[in-house]
């Protein structure tokens, strides 16, 4: 198993640009994360502790659609434990090729699934998959790297799968996520898994459950539980408080 990635120097180049400004929200930037020479598969920006990886591009659409992905992450699993009602407003947030996305809109028949992304190739992808599978409760919405766009507190559940440790911005990504939630709305994140070095997925593309606690805490998220049930990820969930 690999992750593929994208090798442009672009997101570093962004990160010091952003953190060599002078306005107030680039000071309150600089206060948020700082930058080191990026490691191999990293981008050189740091949050709190975490160097933030690389990106998979819309090139890596093949991998996402995988056909070994049930045998290697059983989705098929995560379905049934995040307990869904069938009107629910799900959010698939890095949706990439819509592969969950899909799978997500099979259980809310009576409701819809939000699939964003910051990359319009993959939501091109998504919305061909949708006209040809002929599936009526799949949106797509394009976000940016600080922001969702997310319509506030519509949300009854947000998903990100093997996603949130390359968002460029995460702290205002989950902010954006939080104002998106409905008060007792969760959040879901299948992360492989950090403490494990023996899942075979480079290093800066897995996250502890220390860490993931820790970057919630800072947005406002309270933590739920950790289900771990699958076979190398994580299964965590928080919630947006009452």
């Amino acid at each position: 198993m690999k992750l593929f990635r994208n090798n442009s120097p672009g997101i570093f180049a962004v990160a010091l640009l952003l953190l060599s400004g002078g306005d107030q929200s680039t000071a309150e930037e600089n206060a948020r994360y700082t930058a080191k020479e990026p490691t191999r598969d990293g981008t050189g920006k740091v949050y709190m502790g975490r160097e933030i990886s690389q990106t998979v591009s819309a090139h890596a659409i093949t991998w996402l659609e995988r056909k070994d992905r049930e045998g290697e992450e059983k989705p098929s699993l995560v379905m049934k434990n995040l307990e869904l009602k069938p009107d629910a407003v799900v959010a698939d947030i890095g949706a990439g090729s819509g592969y969950f996305s899909f799978l997500l809109a099979e259980l809310v028949p009576k409701g819809k699934v939000i699939a964003v992304d910051i990359q319009q190739e993959m939501l091109d992808f998504v919305e061909g998959k949708k006209k040809l599978r002929k599936i009526s409760n799949v949106e797509t919405l394009l976000g940016t790297i600080e922001d969702t766009k997310l319509p506030e507190k519509q949300v009854d559940l947000v998903i990100l799968v093997d996603a949130y440790h390359e968002f460029s911005h995460p702290y205002e990504m989950m902010s954006s996520i939080f104002k998106g939630l409905k008060p007792g709305g969760r959040v879901v994140f299948l992360e492989y898994r950090g403490e494990d070095p023996s899942v075979p997925i480079k290093p800066l593309h897995k996250m502890t459950v220390k860490q993931v606690k820790q970057e919630m805490e800072a947005v406002g998220l309270q933590f739920v539980e950790l289900r771990d049930f699958l076979p190398i990820q994580h299964f965590l969930v928080f919630e947006r408080p009452e």
